[in-house]
């Protein structure tokens, strides 16, 4: 099993964990927020937290929340600070500018851990040499991996069933002086369905699951469910080559070995690497982020 951690920040640091909860630093925000896989004692005294700490995100549930979900929580701010900011990441000649912010769920816009398949975007988009590829982003959030992918030069078609996730990742479009990103706003699966009926072919596809999750028109949507249905599809619309693809999953109990076998199972050809993504912390306890599985051909 690989590990994997985005080593490429530098506006970004894991400060420490444990108790269920996380401290880290995006840009000049330090936040302590909730962390159901930091079972663990932290390293760092509660007053040192709090001493560096800007706001502090509290709520009942222990379970992973995805955007727009309802959770029972808050806010509570240590220090004067803006409900949102811009972070920085660079590789390469990739600098993308993200937009976060102090969001009513406990999220700011930004999976960290996603800086790794960032890069493996940008790699692989760059190395081609065809001028014109396209790439299929399912459950896109605030949009980076879209953003990154445009930026690499490929045509993108952005999918949400997130009205305000879809504006936020439009801003981090503009952030980025980048345009023409298409935005669809429907349930994932429903779409890959009908582009598959449409004949419609993609060079890329990243993918972020939910454990769970409801589309625009009340779609139910559950990972154990949907991800071997989903898989099938996606094969009919990756192209046989230049192509890649993207999977990752956060879902409590569910192991690599998961997505590594639904992806053996419609892509027989591939060699993908799979494992863990995780985060590097400053105090020796890092900490695991749901897994990975990506390919390129």
């Amino acid at each position: 099993m690989n590990l994997l951690h985005p080593s490429s920040w530098k506006n970004y640091e894991l400060l420490d964990s444990g108790n269920f909860e996380k401290l880290e630093r995006f840009g000049k925000v330090t936040l302590i927020r909730p962390e159901p896989q930091a079972i663990w004692e932290p390293v760092l005294s509660e007053s040192e937290w709090i001493k560096q700490a800007y706001a502090h995100f509290t709520r009942e549930q222990k379970d992973h929340y995805r955007f727009g979900e309802e959770v029972k929580g808050g806010w509570n701010k240590l220090k004067p600070t803006q409900d949102h900011w811009q972070i920085e990441y660079q590789y390469q000649t990739l600098n993308l500018n993200l937009r976060l912010a102090l969001t009513g769920f406990g999220h700011v816009g930004l999976f960290p851990e996603q800086g790794s398949n960032w890069n493996f975007i940008y790699d692989t988009i760059t190395s081609w040499k065809t001028k014109k590829s396209r790439v299929l982003n399912l459950f896109a959030y605030t949009g980076a991996a879209s953003v990154v992918a445009r930026a690499a030069g490929a045509e993108v078609t952005h999918v949400d069933a997130s009205r305000p996730g879809l504006n936020w990742a439009n801003q981090n479009m503009q952030l980025n002086q980048l345009s023409d990103i298409r935005w669809v706003y429907e349930d994932a699966l429903k779409f890959v369905k009908r582009e598959v009926k449409r004949g419609n072919k993609y060079n890329g596809i990243i993918m972020d699951p939910p454990p769970y999750g409801r589309g625009p028109e009340g779609e139910k949507w559950t990972l154990q469910e949907k991800l071997n249905e989903l898989i099938q599809l996606s094969s009919q619309l990756l192209e046989p080559t230049p192509s890649f693809f993207i999977l990752s999953m956060y879902a409590a109990g569910l192991s690599s070995l998961v997505g590594l076998n639904v992806v053996r199972t419609h892509f027989p050809h591939v060699a993908p690497t799979s494992g863990e993504l995780f985060l590097k912390s400053k105090t020796g306890r890092d900490l695991p982020m749901g897994t990975f599985l990506r390919f390129n051909r």
